[in-house]
């Protein structure tokens, strides 16, 4: 295995000497939404990655847990196929702590992060992805721990109507539509899809549905964005939990619907948004006898929030307010409730002919279990030229324990009421360089926790019980880079990314910990996407992981698309070279499957 990662990194660095003669597509066009000042992605002073429409749509991923593996420091740790069970993880930390959102709506779970993902969006209706890494409750609030996924979605003008099919491995069958129209002042598109499969091992069968719904009122005005999703997610659970359980299942349904405008008058934006969020998780631990055990949780959080922003003569200031109830109905939790509010101000001075730039802020969140608190934090960044640009932050971040934290009951694990919220201070220092043929960046970065959450126990006959226990050190280095070239007439795109990170565990008061220490501690993806005829494209996934405990893996994923006016064939192939690998407790992921596909666009 270090033989083929030396030769891949050999060839990888050959091509990219290699492309830096030719030329790159800029991201200036590109304003990220994922902050409370709508910025440039250049102009930005944090660590922020963004997957763009055409990336997703060369990326030989099939759905979103599968495309975040492709940027180094995320690390998505799946079990089985099709992403169906997966926990997002930002350089490190645990999968309580990233927050994600859709279209700017927080949507993360109280019940437990495990549930994060279960509303993940197809990949037909995603326009971008904004990745922000590093400390980030400055802008978001609590549970923003390592960083924040702001997924922006399509509108009616972006996409094209069609219809699509894929067969493959393991009886996998998938069918989506994407529709899209535009009524008087009235843009509207819908999108769904099915997806099943028997499963690659004995109970891992699952069947999938996605329904997607996005409306843009009164164009010719003051346009008023409704955005409504549903995912119903059903799926055999094989040693997914429980060690010696193959017999368990799950069923998982999440909806959102969320309503939004923005209003423009002078020097100031103001932009309300409405929402609303479910989700219903059913778990068996003997799949066809619901009555030797089995938990049912319902949560729903209703909430709104106001961003708004002002320029003045002294630079911009953003400014706002987030208020929601959250409600939690369970047979193992209880019913729970809680109120959750933020209140943010930042404000950007520019200095130097607009070369230095310094954004103090501040967030104040309030619960009403738990008390009041402050995330400050500060943004600096220097443009050296109009080519390099050195930056650098930090902040207080902080993430109040989940419901199963706290009330969970089950035959081998209880909470603790007693828990007190995690909290850190994150630094970074990075540098970023958009060239005529290359954009790249590196960055550092640092992370010092404290009272980390984890399930523990003083002897092995003892139930797991949820306790603050850790204190622990985050350090580490990231480098990305990119390079669009042309080979005769077509465009070719090479990316790469790496992540090291290095945890010391300052303070553990258990004998035995449930959640060791398994982060990433290397982290290197590579992207090609090629063409060398008309109709014909290429995409390869280099995924190289080494974690805490030492094992390590690589995986190649590959992807052919022919193309001819209105039609689309597909050839998806995932670990074309059979590794063995686990990605999170014992279950091993899958070993080489294909997915052929066909689509229509009318």
């Amino acid at each position: 295995m270090k033989i083929r990662f030396k030769l891949f990194s050999f060839l990888t660095l050959f091509l990219v000497q290699y492309s830096l003669a030719q030329t790159i597509q800029s991201l200036d066009s590109i304003t990220i939404k994922s902050s409370r000042i709508d910025l440039p992605f250049k102009e930005n002073s944090r660590t922020i990655s963004v997957i763009t429409s055409e990336t997703i749509n060369e990326s030989p991923a099939t759905n979103l847990a599968e495309l975040l593996q492709q940027e180094a420091g995320i690390d998505i740790r799946r079990q089985g196929i099709y992403g169906m069970q997966s926990d997002l993880y930002i350089r490190g930390g645990g999968f309580d702590q990233t927050l994600l959102l859709i279209d700017g709506i927080k949507v993360e779970d109280p019940q437990t992060g495990h549930h994060t993902l279960n509303i993940a969006l197809p990949l037909e209706v995603i326009k971008r992805i904004e990745i922000i890494k590093g400390p980030a409750a400055r802008i978001f609030g609590q549970n923003a721990f390592t960083g924040a996924i702001n997924i922006v979605t399509k509108s009616n003008e972006s996409i094209k109507n069609n219809i699509g099919f894929q067969l493959g491995s393991y009886n996998q069958q998938h069918a989506a539509t994407t529709l899209g129209t535009r009524v008087g002042t009235t843009n509207l598109m819908g999108h769904a899809s099915v997806n099943n499969s028997e499963g690659y091992r004995y109970n891992s069968d699952f069947n999938n549905q996605n329904f997607f719904i996005k409306s843009s009122l009164n164009t010719a005005a003051n346009p008023i964005e409704v955005l409504a999703t549903f995912s119903e997610r059903k799926f055999g659970g094989n040693q997914f939990y429980t060690i010696n359980a193959k017999e368990q299942y799950e069923e998982t349904q999440s909806s959102l619907v969320g309503m939004s405008t923005t209003f423009k008058k002078g020097n100031l934006k103001f932009s309300p948004q409405l929402y609303w969020k479910r989700n219903q998780d059913m778990y068996l631990y003997i799949r066809n006898n619901p009555s030797v055990y089995r938990n049912l949780h319902i949560s729903n959080k209703i909430g709104g929030q106001i961003n708004a922003a002002y320029n003045s003569n002294i630079g911009v200031t953003g400014f706002g307010i987030d208020l929601a109830k959250v409600e939690m109905e369970s047979n193992r939790l209880g019913n729970r409730n809680r109120w959750i509010g933020t209140l943010f101000v930042e404000h950007r001075f520019s200095f130097l002919d607009n070369t230095l730039d310094v954004t103090p802020g501040v967030s104040i969140g309030y619960f009403s279990d738990f008390d009041t608190n402050a995330f400050p934090g500060i943004d600096i960044g220097y443009t050296i030229n109009g080519q390099l640009r050195i930056y650098a932050n930090a902040g207080y971040t902080y993430r109040t324990p989940t419901y199963n934290d706290l009330y969970y009951l089950g035959s081998r694990d209880e909470g603790n009421e007693n828990l007190v919220p995690e909290e850190a201070i994150s630094q970074e220092l990075g540098l970023k360089y958009f060239g005529d043929n290359v954009n790249a960046s590196v960055v550092l970065f640092n992370r010092d926790s404290d009272n980390l959450i984890d399930y523990t126990k003083e002897d092995e006959a003892d139930k797991w019980q949820s306790n603050n226990l850790k204190s622990l050190n985050t350090k580490g280095i990231e480098f990305q880079l990119s390079t669009p070239f042309k080979l005769g007439q077509y465009n070719q795109d090479i990316s790469i990314g790496y992540t090291h990170i290095n945890e010391d565990l300052k303070a553990l008061r258990a004998n035995f910990s449930k959640y060791i220490i398994n982060s990433l501690n290397h982290h290197l993806t590579a992207r090609l996407k090629s063409q060398f005829t008309k109709n014909l494209t290429h995409s390869f996934l280099y995924k190289f992981a080494e974690r805490a405990t030492g094992e390590s893996y690589s995986v190649v994923d590959a992807q052919l698309k022919f193309l001819i006016p209105g039609l689309e064939l597909s050839v998806t192939a995932n670990n074309i070279f059979n590794t063995d690998y686990i990605e999170t407790g014992i279950v091993p992921m899958p070993k080489g499957n294909i997915l052929f596909g066909l689509r229509g666009f009318f």
